[in-house]
């Protein structure tokens, strides 16, 4: 339990953003030749950022996009439209430069980091800094996803990887994932979190038919039957029913906290790392910036829980998510 104890050890050490520069930031905006708050979340974002970092000028130059990679064994279950390898695949790809992230990154100067925390090969990967905890997690329908040790020291490799940002000199950090049959993970821990049924916190994925889909729902189900997670214990939840990729993108949201630097949310399996994050340490909420809004279930349960307003807008989602953000936003 070494790794569990160092993990509340950190979690202890976060502290909330520091009011006072929060109360200055709004003054000084405030002085400002321009209606009040007239450029709305610009200036909610900067007052923030003020409220988080110590110098006398915020600062956003220097970004890195930490990328946890990791198997699922629950894909033994068929919950996914892609195989397994492609988390291989990908988690290459992305260190190569040839993904989505990593074009977009380079695009507008931000660095991008990936570490394996559990991809299924004993191959060493260029370019990939290897953190491997296990090869793919145990499959969550007949067993636990990982032991509790386990799951701690996940979670201590993202806070040590956002500590490393921090030395670097890094401003702000992103956070991404890369692990095939993740949001069959990230809905069982949503769903225990918030006691949400498993109806409510699913999606299709990548693109499921309506045969897999319904399979994808009763391997959650079953899953959170025969595990019986604790859902006020995060780390018994993640360790049940969760991922590495999970875990270690949680550690990133701490380890921002716990050094002072802003962490930006950004997809689903990223929204329910942060609400995991949350659920340990409430603090960690003033460091948290949401990319964008949408319908997608699980930023409506983090805005709900931690109050966090998004940077852009994007309705994407299907009509489905829509009863369920109504009914979420009604019991605030």
């Amino acid at each position: 339990m070494e790794c569990e104890r160092k993990l509340y050890d950190y979690i202890a050490a976060i502290r909330p953003a520091d009011k006072a520069r929060l109360d200055t930031a709004w003054e000084r905006l405030g002085s400002l030749c321009k209606p009040p708050r007239s450029l709305g979340g610009i200036e909610e974002t900067a007052a923030r950022l003020y409220a988080i970092q110590n110098g006398d000028r915020i600062s956003a130059q220097k970004r890195r996009i930490i990328v946890m990679a990791a198997d699922n064994g629950v894909c033994a279950e068929g919950i996914s439209s892609a195989p397994k390898s492609v988390t291989l695949m990908q988690t290459k790809n992305i260190a190569r430069g040839i993904t989505g992230v990593a074009v977009l990154a380079r695009r507008f100067g931000a660095e991008v980091e990936i570490v394996d925390v559990g991809v299924d090969t004993d191959e060493r990967l260029a370019g990939v800094i290897d953190a491997k905890l296990m090869r793919g997690t145990n499959n969550i329908r007949v067993s636990a996803a990982m032991d509790r040790e386990t799951a701690a020291k996940a979670v201590l490799t993202g806070i040590e990887r956002a500590a490393r940002a921090a030395s670097d000199g890094i401003d702000a950090i992103g956070t991404g994932e890369m692990g095939i049959g993740n949001t069959t993970t990230s809905s069982a821990v949503l769903s225990v979190l918030t006691g949400l049924g498993v109806e409510e916190v699913t999606g299709r994925g990548a693109g499921l038919n309506d045969d897999a889909f319904d399979n994808k729902k009763r391997v959650i189900s079953d899953a959170i039957a025969f595990n019986a997670p604790d859902a006020s214990d995060p780390l018994d939840v993640i360790s049940k029913v969760g991922g590495l990729d999970i875990a270690a993108m949680a550690g990133v949201f701490l380890g921002a906290a716990l050094n002072r630097k802003a962490v930006v949310i950004d997809g689903f399996i990223s929204i329910v790392a942060a609400l995991t994050a949350y659920r340990m340490c409430p603090a960690v909420k003033d460091y948290m910036f949401a990319s964008h809004a949408s319908f997608e279930i699980g930023l409506c349960v983090l805005a709900k829980a931690a109050a966090a307003r998004c940077a852009l807008r994007s309705w994407t989602r299907p009509a489905p998510y829509t009863t369920t953000w109504r009914r979420l936003m009604k019991r605030r």
